[in-house]
């Protein structure tokens, strides 16, 4: 069985990522989406929260499942008997921090191997930062992510107060 992590923090997961599972989900048996802690990252959603949505989001595919972990990828990976690990490049500093990662995953565990798909073009631009933002200030984030992420979304973040002139 050809079994593929796709790793992130998925804070939150987009139409972008979904894209990328699904597209995924053709070319390996299973697709595990492992949501990471991420401490540097300090992601605003909770784990839990984000185990959810990514679950809702991703219910419908099959040969997908999604996880939390808290440990190193390349130990996750082997944990869970996966041969690869996915990745998806939007941009050239994608790629640079990418390469950096398979460098130093290469050394820690040289069987497994790494897997990069470009995005679809209508999806090249979305980030979870971005989305988040638009979110923080109000804005619709619909386009960009499914309706359950933007309802909890709203909820976290809620309409800002008008500044007084």
């Amino acid at each position: 069985m050809r079994t593929v992590v796709y790793p992130g923090t998925f804070n939150p997961i987009t139409i972008g990522h979904a894209d990328l599972v699904k597209r995924a989900s053709k070319l390996f048996d299973r697709v595990i989406v492992a949501i990471g802690t991420s401490p540097q990252k300090n992601p605003s959603i909770e784990l839990a929260e984000r185990i959810t949505l990514c679950r809702e989001v991703l219910g419908d595919l099959p040969g997908v499942e999604v996880d939390g972990f808290n440990e190193l990828l390349v130990h996750y990976v082997r944990r869970k008997g996966a041969q690869f690990i996915l990745r998806g490049l939007r941009t050239v500093a994608d790629f640079e921090y990418e390469f950096q990662m398979v460098d130093m995953n290469r050394r820690l565990a040289p069987e497994i191997e790494y897997v990069f798909l470009a995005p679809s073009e209508n999806c090249s631009f979305i980030s979870s930062t971005l989305v988040r933002e638009i979110a923080i200030y109000g804005g619709d984030v619909s386009k960009f992510v499914h309706p359950a992420v933007a309802d909890a979304l709203k909820r976290q973040y809620g309409k800002p107060t008008q500044a007084a002139g």
